[in-house]
């Protein structure tokens, strides 16, 4: 077979066009003449060398398909946004599609079949409600769609209907939700560049959020990331992220979340309705999707940061029970990298149980594990720094799973109760060598936190004007930490945080939903909380007022006081002085007043404007006597000193949006975050927090391309570029740095985060291409974290060759080649 046969025979199996087979054939060529070699001494020939085989099975072994459109099923429930219960006999079907319209049986389940492949919005209607129109829905060869349709009812008289169709773009899941808030749609937001697939870096584009590259963190309006509170399934759990803690509090690498497993969730950035507690930044409120109750579907996907594998399907298709599951094992586990080894796998899942008269039970959980160890530098001579001489070994465990049961009284209320629990723990320890190769211990960690959990919130509508929700949180959680660490070099190990304990956190909550006229929403509440462990209680209102001036114009208002409780370390360190004692037991809750103003403006069907300013004010925050030290800039896991309740802190500023939804294969969206964040510390002086970036500014954009002869394979090119403020840093005391018997570089803490590095830029980008067969789909995707090589700084480093201190900066620049396969 010569060349022009040979392409002629894989444009046939292919479905591609000869031209197109060969300019990729030449590319590859050149890849492998150029990448090979590299890639095989860097991160392991066979990961690049399993995805070519892929690629050749899935482009060429393919039989030629004598149906060229390929049509597919998209099911879904049609339920009423207030009670949360479903709607029957509900009208749904396809914009601009004839004849593609169905009827919602009694329990409001619809099925659209033979819909081909493609992008299509759907509709659904139903007597007395607004339409609500779900864009740009992706349908493939391989799996069903399932889509949820929330309806709200009109409430206005009958007389003075106007029908304004409601689209899912841009808007909370919850009704309450006034302001501040934003839907995250797993399969929207999958396209933006530098997602990497991590809902954690998704969350980035959004207005107010500050992105990093190294660590996936979460800084909202210039709060530190470990004041966020993440929440599954209605409980709050740990931080769900890979070797999480270590870089940034509150952060990790990657999310051990799967976007193979989650569903539509909310990220809410501040002013949050009363059912949200314990947080004072914000709140990312996620959720587990159900597995398709009809048939099996399975997800295969390798690449250089990781292999996972995703099943979903039918436990027993009489009763509709389901089951969902992703399991992921990291690439890097089974290289060889040069300075040591990174090993994380996580496990989610759900199992969805209905039935008849009894409610439905569902049984869900995420899980990680984590191992790291740093390979110590055998050649002494290249030892620049202390970090040069250490070699340590971690290991990193996080579990949380639950129970849930929700049942239905009547078509107006419903009840959801959840029993859970979550674990995490923290084994790590380091050894210092010195010129002869001898070690000492230099440090040892051993920390853990669990966590009894019961949740349950009652949902009512009284009337298509009044809904209330009502719901009450206990958790009971045992602590146990020993943190040791040599004080100098060759010394032995001194603990320095050390507590053992067990408290419970009391909380409950009323919400209501009130439709004062067609065009005026009232949402107001009251949320409380109480600590056992020293009867600090908190009771805080939350209201906020929605005027829709307009069909195109919205304005709203709203205010909230928050409160939250510190980590366990916190309460239980123990210090020398006080020996046996616990010094923070006593320590009153954070508290913050948040209130933000919103203006919306729907510049078309497809592209709105949202500017919201906002004032954060916290008080009766931890800080450290006559000292600069809040918890409001905690970076690390631990703490040592004794707090007081005497800090505040202030963050003012101001969050635009521009998103132009995607449409005709084109969407993007210009964010930018004017800002000022501010403590003060013990010492009663205003600082910078650690994360006062001041501006932020991000540009994405999309396209979407349907190609090949019967236009169903889709080429996908993203970009995201991000413009901010440099990180912050405290001035060196040199003076108290040469004193130091390691030289560890002192800072002057009276002049805290007075300094900044220079701004950063981030590029990112994505490019993916997905070839639908019959009841198969593949997917190629490069993406690219960082392009621009921008550099991230660590602090500074005492420099023993030289004799003088460096910054310790770095540039992270990640490409993670991937191929998926769905079947």
């Amino acid at each position: 077979m010569n060349k022009r046969e040979f392409l002629e025979e894989i444009s046939i199996r292919s479905g591609i066009e000869p031209e197109v087979c060969k300019t990729v054939l030449k590319s590859f060529e050149k890849v492998l003449e150029k990448e090979i070699g590299r890639r095989i001494r860097r991160y392991g020939g066979w990961v690049l060398l399993l995805i070519a085989l892929l690629v050749s099975v899935a482009v060429f072994g393919q039989a030629p398909d004598n149906k060229r459109v390929f049509k597919q099923t998209i099911r879904g429930i049609v339920i009423d946004e207030d009670s949360k219960h479903p709607i029957p006999y509900a009208m749904v079907g396809l914009q601009k599609e004839e004849g593609v319209r169905v009827l919602a049986d009694s329990l409001g389940r619809f099925v659209l079949p033979r819909v081909p492949v493609g992008r299509h919005t759907v509709e659904a209607t139903f007597m007395g409600y607004s339409p609500s129109i779900h864009k740009e829905v992706l349908v493939t060869s391989a799996k069903e769609v399932f889509i949820a349709i929330s309806l709200k009812e009109n409430v206005n008289e009958l007389n003075e209907v106007v029908i304004r169709a409601r689209t899912n773009k841009g808007e909370a899941m919850n009704p309450m939700a006034t302001t501040g808030a934003r839907m995250l749609s797993v399969e929207e937001a999958s396209r933006y560049a530098g997602g990497f697939d991590d809902p954690a870096r998704l969350v980035s584009a959004f207005a107010g959020v500050a992105p990093s590259v190294s660590s996936n963190g979460i800084s909202i309006h210039g709060n530190a990331p470990h004041l966020l509170q993440w929440r599954l399934e209605d409980v709050e759990i740990p931080n769900p992220n890979h070797y999480a803690d270590i870089s940034t509090l509150g952060g990790g690498i990657l999310s051990s979340l799967s976007s193979q497993v989650l569903g539509n969730s909310d990220f809410l950035t501040g002013a949050f309705p009363a059912e949200y507690g314990n947080a004072v930044s914000g709140v990312f409120d996620m959720k587990l999707r159900n597995g398709n109750n009809q048939k099996n579907e399975n997800t295969f996907q390798v690449g250089i940061m990781g292999i996972d594998f995703a099943s979903e399907g039918p436990l027993s298709k009489k009763h509709k029970a389901s089951y969902i599951f992703n399991y992921r094992y990291s690439t890097t586990g089974l290289l060889n990298l040069e300075g040591g080894k990174m090993d994380y796998q996580d496990l989610n899942f759900k199992l969805n149980f209905p039935t008849r008269k009894a409610g439905t039970f569902s049984v869900w959980g995420t899980s990680l594990i984590d191992k790291f160890t740093s390979d110590l530098e055998r050649d002494t001579e290249k030892w620049d720094y202390m970090s040069d001489r250490s070699e340590s070994k971690d290991k990193q465990y996080m579990a949380s799973g639950g129970i849930s049961h929700r049942c239905y009284f009547n078509n107006d209320a419903s009840l959801k109760t959840t029993i859970a629990a979550t674990y995490s723990h923290m084994d790590g320890g380091a050894t210092l060598f010195n010129h002869s190769l001898e070690s000492t211990p230099y440090m040892d960690l051993d920390s853990k936190y669990t966590n009894l959990i019961i949740t349950s919130i009652f949902n009512r509508k009284f009337s298509n004007r009044f809904t209330n929700k009502t719901g009450f949180t206990y958790t009971q959680m045992f602590y146990k930490m020993n943190y040791s660490i040599a004080p100098y070099e060759g010394e032995l190990l001194e603990t320095i945080s050390q507590g053992k304990g067990d408290t419970g956190l009391l909380s409950a909550y009323n919400s209501s939903s009130v439709g004062l006229s067609d065009r005026w929403t009232l949402n107001a509440g009251v949320y409380g909380q109480f600590l056992t462990l020293n009867n600090s209680w908190s009771v805080e209102p939350r209201v906020g007022l929605k005027w829709q001036a307009s069909p195109k114009t919205t304005f709203a208002l709203a205010y909230g006081m928050y409160s939250r409780m510190e980590k366990m370390d916190v309460y239980f360190v123990k210090t020398k002085s006080a020996g046996k004692e616990s010094v923070n037991k006593d320590l009153d809750f954070t508290k913050a007043q948040h209130l933000m103003l919103s203006f919306g403006y729907r510049i078309s069907d497809r592209m709105n404007l949202r500017v919201e300013p906002y004032i954060q004010l916290l008080h009766d925050v931890p800080v450290m006597a006559d000292s600069s030290y809040s918890v409001l800039n905690r970076s690390i896991f631990y703490v040592e000193d004794p707090l007081v309740n005497r800090g505040k802190g202030r963050n003012v500023g101001v969050d635009i949006t521009l998103e132009r939804f995607l449409e005709k294969g084109l969407y993007y969206m210009v964010t930018g975050s004017l800002f000022d964040s501010r403590y003060q510390g013990g010492d009663g002086v205003w600082h910078n927090t650690r994360f006062n970036r001041n501006y932020i500014l991000n540009g994405l954009i999309g396209k979407e391309w349907m190609i090949g002869k019967s236009k169903q394979n889709i080429l996908s090119v993203n970009l995201k570029l991000t413009l901010q403020g440099g990180d912050r840093y405290s001035p060196i005391d040199l003076e108290a740095t040469m004193k130091h018997p390691d030289k560890e570089v002192q800072y002057d803490e009276s002049r805290a985060f007075s300094k900044q590095y220079s701004p950063m830029f981030i590029g990112n980008y994505t490019v993916s291409y997905r070839m639908n067969k019959r009841k198969v789909s593949h997917e190629f995707a490069v993406k690219g974290l960082n392009f621009t090589s921008a550099k991230e700084y660590y602090g500074h480093e005492y420099n023993v060759r030289t004799g003088k201190i460096d910054v310790s900066d770095g540039s992270t620049a990640l490409t993670n080649v991937s191929y998926k396969l769905e079947f």
